[in-house]
């Protein structure tokens, strides 16, 4: 006797702003090749940019405190984690693909995800969402970078035709919110492991995790100054 795993009940968007996405469609087709060009590649290399961010951030923060260097090793950790909610997401909110569902829009730039590939919420802003938040977290200056880097990246995925403007506003919002619990829920462990790999005698957990910050140099008493004059 074989027991079927439960499922999930799905719910059915049908609310869209097709009017929007229409307009915007409409707009990308209007704009020169090497606009459109720029925004089918820049829809997926926005992704390598944060996985460069990331790789940056861990190598900045082997010199830093050890809570700095926890939140940068949480970091990537946090978006991983709002990608999996977006999928389980998806697979509840059964919405289809305005590539798809929209009639007489102007064609996509990119191929149509195939049916079962549901648009809300959209993966690629969940993750912008999440990797903006996560780095802005570790350092505070780069919000001048990710924000812009997420809102761009967000936008070309209704700009390139395979997502409505909600889909990728539901995407950033998710996962900010999800980056910052697993962020704040995640600290204190991180440290406390970071610590301990710190400690280590072992050259590779000393490597990963850095040296930590250099120690500062002892002050000169006022004095010594004057005994060298």
């Amino acid at each position: 006797m074989t027991v079927s795993p439960p499922r999930l009940p799905c719910v059915t968007m049908d609310f869209v702003d097709s009017g929007l996405y229409r307009g915007i469609t409409d707009y990308a087709h209007d704009t020169p090749a090497w606009v459109r060009l720029t925004a089918e590649i820049g829809t997926e290399a926005g992704l390598l940019v944060f996985v460069a961010l990331f790789v940056a951030g861990w190598w900045r923060a082997r010199h830093s405190g050890t809570r700095t260097f926890a939140i940068a090793v949480l970091a990537p950790l946090a978006t991983a984690v709002a990608y999996v909610c977006s999928e389980v997401l998806k697979s509840w909110v059964t919405e289809e693909r305005p590539c798809r569902a929209v009639t007489g829009a102007a064609p996509p730039l990119v191929e149509c995800p195939p049916h079962g590939d549901w648009s809300f919420p959209s993966n690629h802003a969940t993750i912008a969402g999440a990797s903006a938040l996560a780095l802005v977290l570790v350092r505070r200056a780069l919000v001048l970078l990710t924000a812009p880097l997420a809102l761009l990246m967000a936008f070309s995925r209704v700009f390139v035709g395979v997502h409505y403007p909600h889909d990728v506003a539901a995407g950033l919002l998710l996962g900010a919110v999800v980056a910052l619990a697993v962020v704040r829920l995640g600290t204190r462990p991180a440290i406390r492991l970071a610590e301990a790999v710190r400690a280590s005698s072992a050259p590779a957990a000393r490597w990963l995790t850095g040296p930590g910050p250099r120690p500062a140099a002892p002050a000169v008493p006022p004095y010594a100054v004057h005994r060298h004059r």
